[in-house]
């Protein structure tokens, strides 16, 4: 991977324009399964071409400098290629507003679009892995991040009188804490000894074992090991495995304890008084603008928000950092209609006009330290917020639907007042938002597996049975004995909560992902009754031509079962093919030639 300047870079991305929506990154790897193996064991299946470990973290890095006839402009491009647009979004999202004043080094993150209709070459080698994530930790479909380290520091040999630029890794994961790591690594060695150190930071990361959850990896670059633990949806929500550093470790290891969670304590201490609200709007999938004082505290706040809800995905859209320059810009300004449901992190004073419309706004000052006591502030009326200069706070008009929960203040506010280490605070607050989050979702969860058919109407010669529809009603009624009461202390109107939240994006997004489970289950459990049927006896009872038509509906059942990732039982998958493979011999030779024939499709 040879490095590419300026005018490489123009060419290619002029060729990409024109290639449209085609995928122009490297070759597939294709249906590859990876063993099970020992802490740390390398990948070393032979169907991986080079760079597609690399392409499993990283879609590219980039490193923006600032030119003076031209602004922003991507210096250095390595792996990947970028569509036009793209690289404009990159640029001007890898630098924070002339207004933020970011002195030395600053770390934030942004998210923006891919290009319709493109997919990743090595979507179904990375789907496998994917499907033992979390909802929230899965790769995003419609999204990039990009992780940046930007450094601004004087330089009086430069016409401006500044250095500045950013290091940024553009990925589909959400991994934010492990890039970050990844960057602190990397980002200072760039800055002092330029491209051949990010190239062999490139090579580094090409020989790591791919993304697999539920596995302790290590990840070595620039002579550090990175030892993290990718969670996986069987894991119990609120817990953490710790990864240890073993005495075999040759190079220098550091232990990331989470790969994607955010101090949420340090992200709502400014308005944590007002975090039961937040979490309501958060669920209901409310428009959200956070005005920030830099990109490092917007971002991290929009994140902190998306995860209040955890383990619930967040199904709407965000931003993390938002300039004018986004391309969705108008879109998501636009007064003509009721604002989208996204939650926008801004640094810019413009947005404090250009969003004033918008039903809620948070305006988060520097963040305080740990140990500074916050004032209790009321949620303040929008028409309060028309000067640039308005006070920190909650703008909003909105009226929850719970109780305030006082106890959590209190909580909160003791540990302030005792110096309660941040990281102690922090889990209080996200222990708080889980036990919140599933006291609402459980009553859901109880009443759409409820909707699942029962298994002795499973027949194996007929089609699998069909879940029952979700009605509103039933499930209100449902609550009156099996409701949140049950798991949460909280009084308030839990019902007008409920009918809100399911005219929202979140619950579509949720009850489509319980859906596809569910079918997957019942397709499963179908399968799993066929193959305890003696199909000797089924094939003597019917046609030679009704014999073909089972083999080949038992391979499409086959080759369904191993692209889904059906839940089967073990063993399932084997005795189908045995059953198949029983039938075709049972058929005269002519047909067995045929039917032995691996498919094309």
């Amino acid at each position: 991977m040879a490095l590419q300047g300026s005018e490489e870079i123009e060419e290619q991305l002029a060729e990409t324009e024109d290639v449209g929506d085609e995928d122009v990154s490297v070759s597939p790897a294709e249906e590859i399964t990876l063993p099970v193996g020992s802490e740390g064991e390398e990948d070393t299946d032979p169907l991986l071409l080079p760079w597609d470990r690399f392409s499993a973290w990283l879609h590219c890095i980039c490193v923006v400098g600032f030119d003076l006839e031209l602004g922003q402009a991507v210096e250095v491009h390595y792996c990947l290629l970028l569509l036009l647009f793209q690289k404009t979004s990159i640029c001007y999202l890898s630098f924070p507003d002339s207004n933020s004043g970011c002195l030395g080094d600053t770390q934030f993150c942004f998210r923006f679009r891919q290009a319709s209709g493109r997919k990743c070459s090595l979507g179904c080698f990375l789907d496998h892995f994917d499907r033992d994530a979390p909802v929230c930790l899965k790769r995003d479909p419609g999204h990039y991040y990009g992780y940046v380290y930007f450094r601004q520091v004087r330089d009086k040999s430069l016409k401006r009188g500044y250095f500045q630029k950013s290091l940024v890794l553009i990925s589909k994961l959400p991994y934010v804490a492990f890039f970050h790591s990844l960057l602190k690594l990397i980002a200072p060695e760039y800055f002092e000894k330029q491209e051949p150190c990010l190239e062999a930071a490139c090579n580094d990361i090409d020989r790591w074992p791919t993304p697999h959850p539920g596995k302790i990896l290590s990840l070595p670059v620039m002579g550090t090991v990175l030892k993290v633990r990718i969670p996986t949806c069987y894991d119990k929500p609120g817990t953490s495995q710790l990864v240890q550093s073993t005495q075999n470790d040759n190079l220098v290891s550091i232990v990331l304890p989470s790969i994607h969670e955010v101090d949420l304590f340090r992200c709502f201490h400014p308005v944590f008084f007002h975090i039961q609200m937040l979490w309501e709007l958060v669920l209901l999938g409310e428009a959200l603008v956070v005005m920030a004082p830099s990109p490092a505290e917007s971002s991290d706040t929009v994140l902190a928000l998306v995860s209040c809800i955890s383990p619930l995905r967040y199904c709407s859209d965000f931003r993390p950092y938002f300039t004018i320059h986004d391309s969705e810009f108008k879109e998501y300004t636009t007064r003509t209609q009721a604002p989208p449901s996204v939650i926008l992190g801004v640094t810019n004073p413009f947005f404090a006009k250009t969003l004033q419309h918008w039903p809620h706004i948070i305006r988060i000052g520097d963040m305080k330290q740990a140990g500074e006591t916050v004032k209790q502030m009321k949620v303040k009326k929008l028409k309060n917020l028309k000067t640039l200069d308005s006070k920190p706070g909650v703008y909003s008009a909105y009226k929850p639907f719970l109780n305030k929960d006082e106890d959590i203040i209190k909580q909160l506010q003791k540990g302030v007042q005792q110096k309660r280490p941040s990281a102690a605070q922090n889990a209080i607050l996200r222990r708080y938002f889980l036990e919140l989050t599933q006291s609402f979702i459980i009553p859901l969860e109880r009443y759409v597996a409820s909707l699942m058919p029962l298994q002795k109407s499973i027949c194996p010669w007929k089609s699998p049975p069909q879940l029952r529809p979700f009605l509103q009603e039933d499930f209100m009624k449902t609550l009156e004995k099996a409701g949140p009461q049950l798991t949460s202390r909280l009084k308030g109107d839990w019902i007008g909560l409920y009918r809100q939240f399911l005219r929202c994006p979140n619950f579509d997004g949720w009850y489509r992902n319980r859906t596809r489970e569910m079918m997957q289950k019942l397709e499963a459990l179908h399968l799993e009754a066929l193959c305890e049927e003696d199909l000797q006896v089924r094939v003597q009872q019917h046609t030679e031509v009704e014999a073909v038509d089972l083999v080949l509906k038992l391979k499409d059942k086959l080759t369904q079962a191993e692209r889904d990732q059906l839940p089967l039982r073990p063993g399932t998958l084997t005795k189908l093919q045995a059953h198949i493979d029983s039938v075709i011999l049972s058929l005269p030779e002519d047909l067995q030639g045929i039917l032995h024939k691996p498919s094309t499709t």
